[in-house]
């Protein structure tokens, strides 16, 4: 029943490779875990081994309210994803307008997914404000920011103070409190990235969920579709990534027995 959005003010910081991975800490951890993909980069299914030409999905159809059960893959890793599809600009702007007018188009499917009390539910969704995450932030349980361990991230404190990048108004200020942040590549070998994360940590304080080490494990796990606890589970990465994921537990409800509701991947 937990939703969790993964979000951040600005693209490239890693946030897709981190909930792929935050998502496997958490199935391990022995949670039952669906991903859901709303970035049209499509790429969190690659972190599970779904194929390259499997380009179908979820959230790309919405506009066709597509039943979400048939959008199911299962993977290796026992982490259920929902793929976002595969989609060209007109479509994305399409879908952006159909949520403008029509939120329920992604408000029903979510209360439906959000239903089941034995799922844990991780949401990768676009860098800045968006429909789908306007619609999202609401229901969910935490919202994590993902920033880099870089100069630029101490600009960006106003608007996880603010909540602004959750979008505009009332929303925003109602829904920053359940944001927290993730540091990813904190450089231990540079002085400049050890600054800037200090610095983000002592202005954040509790709200800091945690940090990653720069690893190259990380990409070296996505260029196999493999998640770094598979294939490099003693990595300074994987550690980083499972006291993320026990930080997170202690914040989230607990985990009810599993049940299956007998999905199948189509």
């Amino acid at each position: 029943m937990p939703l969790i959005c993964f979000a951040s003010p600005k693209g490239g910081v890693g946030k897709t490779t981190l909930t792929a991975n935050l998502a496997d800490a958490l199935q391990r951890e022995g949670r039952r875990v669906m991903v859901v993909d709303f970035d049209p980069q499509n790429t969190l299914r690659l972190h599970f081994g779904v194929p390259l030409t499997d380009m179908g999905g979820f959230t790309a159809d919405l506009p066709r309210r597509p039943d979400w059960r048939a959008c199911v893959r299962e993977t290796a890793s026992g982490v259920m994803v929902l793929p976002h599809g595969a989609m060209e600009l007109r479509g994305a702007l399409g879908l952006a307008a159909a949520l403008e007018r029509d939120p329920e188009l992604l408000a029903a499917p979510m209360r439906s997914i959000l239903s089941d009390p034995g799922l844990t539910v991780i949401a990768d969704t676009s860098p800045g404000p968006s429909h789908a995450l306007a619609v999202l932030v609401p229901m969910a349980s935490m919202v994590i920011a993902v920033l880099q361990a870089e100069a630029i991230s101490a600009a960006l404190i106003p608007d996880i103070d603010s909540g602004r990048f959750l979008g505009s108004g009332t929303m925003a200020a109602l829904f920053a409190g359940r944001l927290r942040v993730v540091l990813n590549e904190v450089d231990l070998n540079s002085r400049l990235s050890r600054a800037a994360a200090d610095a983000v940590a002592r202005h954040l304080g509790p709200r800091l969920l945690g940090a990653v080490s720069r690893d190259e494990t990380m990409a070296e796990a996505l260029a196999m579709q493999k998640l770094v606890q598979e294939i490099a589970p003693d990595s300074r990465a994987a550690e980083d990534i499972r006291g993320i994921a026990r930080a997170v537990e202690a914040a989230l409800p607990a985990a009810p027995e599993a049940f299956s509701m007998g999905w199948g991947a189509r």
